[in-house]
């Protein structure tokens, strides 16, 4: 199973609940698939055309074949035993296409939350390494707009092969949530999912502390403390704001 999307946007969470459940390892934002996409654009000056990924429609049956042994062989090592695990490197959003041909079989959530909140909560986040993006209010205001377009096209080439969940939505219906996440996944209901937060497990994202304590509602509405300031962001994400499920 892979979680993607944005930082700050849910992703910790959604994993928490499914790695609450019986059949499923959770194991840690894993850097994999983003390092076979690095190797199959191979060593190239910058001025040079990247390969990748206009080369998967190269890449015969047996090769993608081999690359989905590979990356469950590398991973391996994260895992406890259990049936389903999951990858939540949120960056992966943009290699999709790449899980889909390997692991045919892969889950894949989309972790999405409101333009403003989850810009803003980037935007005020050190991270400990990358996300440069979040250096700048117009930089992950762009981002966040490039993101949209990308999961778009996804939906497009390969529809229904991925869950969008709205953050919002889980705050406000978490069983029912849970229920959905589940359904889609293959896996029976378990209540552990609900009590996510008893679940004991190492936790390495800014968002640790946040899912040892029950669901709570305030964090979705910091960025109004901060409206005229965030001014640049909302012309920015001006479309984003209008098409979003949430207000």
């Amino acid at each position: 199973m892979f979680i993607v999307g944005l930082p700050r946007a849910g992703s910790t969470l959604l994993e928490q609940i499914l790695a609450s459940h019986s059949q499923v390892d959770g194991t840690l934002e894993l850097h994999n698939v983003m390092a076979m996409a690095r190797r199959l654009d191979g060593r190239r000056r910058a001025s040079d055309e990247p390969r990748y990924p206009a080369l998967l429609q190269q890449l015969e049956t047996e090769k993608l074949e081999q690359l989905g042994r590979q990356y469950i062989d590398e991973t391996r090592i994260h895992r406890a035993g259990a049936p389903l695990f999951i990858d939540k490197m949120p960056n992966n959003f943009r290699h999709i296409g790449l899980i889909q041909l390997i692991l045919p079989n892969a889950k894949i959530i989309d972790a999405r939350r409101h333009p403003l909140s989850c810009c803003f909560s980037g935007f005020k986040q050190l991270f400990a390494d990358g996300q440069e993006f979040t250096y700048g209010l117009e930089l992950i205001g762009e981002y966040y707009k490039d993101y949209v377009r990308l999961m778009d096209h996804w939906d497009r080439v390969l529809p229904g092969r991925v869950l969008r969940v709205h953050y919002e939505s889980v705050v406000a219906d978490l069983e029912g949530q849970v229920r959905r996440i589940l359904d889609y996944c293959g896996l029976p209901f378990e209540k552990s999912c609900i009590d996510f937060h008893k679940t004991e497990r190492a936790v390495r994202t800014p968002s640790a502390e946040q899912v040892r304590r029950p669901i709570y509602r305030s964090g979705t509405e910091q960025w109004k403390n901060f409206d005229a300031q965030l001014a640049p962001l909302k012309k920015i994400l001006a479309a984003e704001l209008e098409t979003y499920p949430y207000g």
